[in-house]
């Protein structure tokens, strides 16, 4: 059964365009309410990040919340991964995000994670799309839910992650340059590497309301890179404005992807014997990862974008790794969803195992060129499923004799047809790239 509202990470849209309204909010904590109340007593966490609607949207789930009887506990400004662990840790039956992610401000969403610091079961969206469409209605007064607030929250998750290395870990003499995206991890990011002993330079750390991923953060990496040059820095972290994707910065100033953590991450765990099978990527990790990953017998699996199926994957293969090339990594021996401050953690862990830099660390994986264009088409038939286009993209398949790959989809989000090409050399792919895009766009004319 196809969902109406919920999306591969929750509801995300633009602030005051439904259903991303005031009154939308109000009537979707309402549903949530009562079906998480379907499950017993009924504890929900709610936290944000720090864009300026998140306090509106935060006031009306909150109402819908105790309206169905649900005691609500607020978090304030937390990273998403934050809230997956605090729901678990405080028993809660479910936690809700309210956060457009890497977005800008005027957008916003919801997410939730279940009592057990995991996407919702598919039933269970679905059951809070039916009651969407029912009658609201408000508990008897003696059942209406209460509203607390946890004050202890930040210490709490701060705790956590610096739990997720061994105890005594310090480091001392590590000068790391943070992009906090003037988002979630503003407050608990420095904190955390402060405490473990580095020395800390912190950028995009004075949320206003409105400048949360604006030129700074994991998607604009060039102040970072600017920074770590500076202040002679051997490293620096750039989280996005919730705090579930993280991209890094070698001493030279040249951006590491989360391709490249997610193979340091795993080659550490693979020379530790503690890997647990193998790595989780998606379609659009590079061929690269693939390759340096087999150079160490450790196999990839592909799942479709997004961090929800890359976390499926790991669950149905009892694997602990995986992640996307954006930064969402998910390391399951310490957490239940993609955590940008303890992928960091394990990053720093392996790069002193190996007592490497992060430039030095990275050389193993060699990325293949990767040529992506976005086809625009009118939203009529599928040109995926013309033959012309299929009988293109299996001949270029085979022309790159298994050393690159063709990756045509559409987009989940706008009226996009990706045509990816990756290979060995740039030049034929690019071409390669050119040629299909061009077909997609004469059939979709």
């Amino acid at each position: 059964m196809s969902k109406k509202y919920f999306g591969t990470d929750g509801i995300r849209g633009r602030v005051g365009e439904y259903p991303i309204t005031p009154d939308f909010m109000l009537k979707l904590g309402w549903a949530a309410g009562m079906a998480f109340r379907k499950m017993g007593a009924c504890k929900v966490l709610v936290g944000k990040d720090t864009r300026i609607s998140g306090y509106m949207f935060e006031s009306a789930l909150e109402a819908g919340l105790t309206s169905a009887g649900a005691d609500v506990m607020l978090l304030g400004p937390m990273p998403t991964p934050a809230i997956a662990y605090l729901t678990r840790t405080f028993h809660a039956e479910a936690g809700i995000v309210i956060s457009a992610s890497h977005n800008p401000h005027d957008d916003n969403g919801i997410k939730f994670f279940s009592g057990k610091g995991t996407k919702l079961p598919d039933e269970v969206e679905l059951m809070i799309e039916e009651l969407l469409d029912t009658p609201m209605t408000v508990v008897e007064s003696s059942k209406i839910g209460k509203v607390s607030r946890i004050n202890d929250a930040s210490g709490r998750y701060i705790e956590f992650c610096k739990s997720s290395v061994p105890t005594g870990t310090s480091f001392s003499g590590l000068k790391i340059v943070i992009d906090c995206a003037h988002g979630a991890t503003y407050k608990v990011a420095p904190s955390v590497f402060r405490e473990l002993g580095a020395e800390v330079v912190v950028l995009s750390a004075q949320p206003n309301g409105l400048n949360i991923n604006d030129n700074c953060g994991s998607t604009h990496m060039g102040q970072l890179q600017a920074a770590v040059v500076a202040e002679h820095a051997d490293l620096g972290i750039a989280f996005d404005g919730d705090g579930d994707r993280v991209q890094m910065v070698d001493h030279t100033g040249a951006v590491v992807d989360g391709d490249e953590l997610l193979f340091i991450i795993a080659r550490d765990l693979h020379a530790r014997n503690q890997l647990q099978g193998g790595v989780v990527g998606t379609l659009m990790s590079n061929l690269g990862l693939e390759l340096a990953l087999a150079d160490l017998g450790i196999p990839l699996v592909r799942a479709n974008v997004g961090d929800r199926y890359v976390i499926a994957e790991l669950l149905e293969r009892n694997w602990i790794v995986g992640g996307e090339n954006s930064g969402h990594i998910v390391c399951f021996s310490h957490t239940t969803t993609g955590d940008a401050i303890i992928a960091a953690l394990q990053v720093l862990m392996a790069l002193r195992a190996r007592d490497e830099g992060l430039a030095q660390s990275r050389q193993a994986l060699r990325k293949c060129p990767q040529v992506l264009i976005n086809v625009r088409f009118g939203g009529g038939a599928n040109p995926l499923e013309h033959p012309s286009v299929k009988e293109a993209s299996e001949r270029v398949t085979q022309a790159m004799a298994g050393r690159g790959r063709v990756l045509l989809r559409k987009s989940g989000t706008e009226p996009l047809v990706r045509v990816m090409v990756e290979g060995e050399d740039e030049t034929l792919v690019r071409g390669y790239a050119e040629e299909l895009a061009k077909l997609v766009t004469e059939v979709s004319a």
